[in-house]
C-alpha cells in the first residue's frame, strides 16, 4: 500500500489521546477512513474525530471495550459498514497497574484486568481483523493487509513494581511473530512497533523520575518519545514503505535496547 492507496478502513483502539490519537490523525492524512474506537471519553474521541477529519481522512467514533468478545465484534462490524473493507488494525488500546505494587504484592485482580485488555483482547480483535482481511482482493503488491500491534520496551525489560504490564506486553511481542507466521502467505503482514519513554498522560505520573533517568544517559537520544513519534512508525505502514519485512520490531525509543560500553 502506497499513498495513492492507503488503506480504506483500520482501526485504531484506544484513539481517544496519547498515541491512538496521533496515529488515527497521521492515518488521516493519508486519506484513510479510521475508526476511533474509546472506552470512556466520549467528548476526547469526538476531538480525535475531528482532527482526523481536518487531516483529510474518514472518521468514525465507536465505544468499545476490547477485552470484551461482543465489542470487538461491534469494532469489526463497524469498520465494514463504515469503510466498506478493513485493511489495517493498529491494537493501540492498554492500561498499565491502577496501582504499581511490588511483585509479590500484586494482586490476582489486577492480573486479570492488564492481561484482558493488553493482551487477550489484542489477541482475538487480531482473529477477526484477520479473518475479514482475507477477503480483501490483492493489492498490486500481494497485499490484503496489515497488523500493527503497540508494544513497549517493557516486553523485555523487567519492571518489578508492574509486573503484570510487562508480561502482557512480551505477550504481545509473541502474538505478533504468531500472527506473522500464520498470515504471511494470505498477504497479511505483522508489525510490532515497541515505543520507549512516550510523553503521554500514562507517563505523567512518573516525569519527574524519567526526566532524571534521560538526562543521565538512559537512552542515546536524550529527549522524550512524543506520540508523533509512533505514529510516525505506523504511517510507515501503512503506506507500504515495509512490505517486504513482517513480524519486524520497530523500536521506537531513543535507542533504549542498544547495549553499549
Amino acid at each position: 500500500m502506497t499513498n495513492a492507496t492507503a488503506p480504506r478502513g483500520a482501526i485504531v483502539t484506544g484513539a481517544s489521546r496519547g498515541i491512538g490519537r496521533q496515529i488515527a490523525i497521521e492515518l488521516g492524512s493519508l486519506g484513510c477512513g479510521v475508526l476511533v474506537n474509546y472506552v470512556a471519553n466520549e467528548q476526547a474521541a469526538g476531538e480525535t474525530v475531528a482532527a482526523v477529519q481536518q487531516a483529510g481522512g474518514k472518521a468514525v467514533a465507536v465505544k468499545a471495550d476490547v477485552s470484551v468478545a461482543a465489542d470487538r465484534q461491534k469494532l469489526l462490524d463497524a469498520a465494514i459498514k463504515e469503510f466498506g473493507s478493513l485493511e489495517l488494525l493498529v491494537n493501540n488500546a492498554g492500561v498499565g497497574p491502577s496501582r504499581r505494587d511490588d511483585l509479590l504484592d500484586t494482586t490476582e485482580e489486577s492480573f486479570d484486568r492488564v492481561m484482558a485488555i493488553d493482551l487477550k483482547g489484542p489477541f482475538f480483535l487480531s482473529q477477526l481483523a484477520a479473518r475479514a482481511m482475507l477477503t480483501n482482493l490483492l493489492d498490486v503488491g500481494g497485499r490484503r493487509g496489515s497488523i500493527v500491534n503497540i508494544s513497549s520496551i517493557s516486553a523485555y525489560a523487567a519492571s518489578v513494581n508492574r509486573g503484570e504490564y510487562c508480561i502482557a506486553k512480551a505477550g504481545v511481542a509473541m502474538m505478533s511473530n504468531l500472527f506473522a507466521v500464520r498470515l504471511a502467505r494470505d498477504g497479511i503482514n505483522v508489525y510490532e512497533i515497541r515505543p520507549g519513554i512516550i510523553e503521554t498522560d500514562m507517563t505523567a505520573g512518573v516525569k519527574q523520575k524519567y526526566d532524571g533517568l534521560i538526562s543521565g544517559g538512559l537512552t542515546p537520544i536524550e529527549r522524550w518519545g512524543q506520540p508523533a513519534d509512533v505514529a510516525a512508525a505506523v504511517k510507515a505502514v501503512a503506506m507500504g514503505l515495509l512490505a517486504f519485512s513482517t513480524g519486524e520490531v520497530i523500536n521506537v525509543d531513543g535507542g533504549f535496547h542498544l547495549r553499549s560500553l
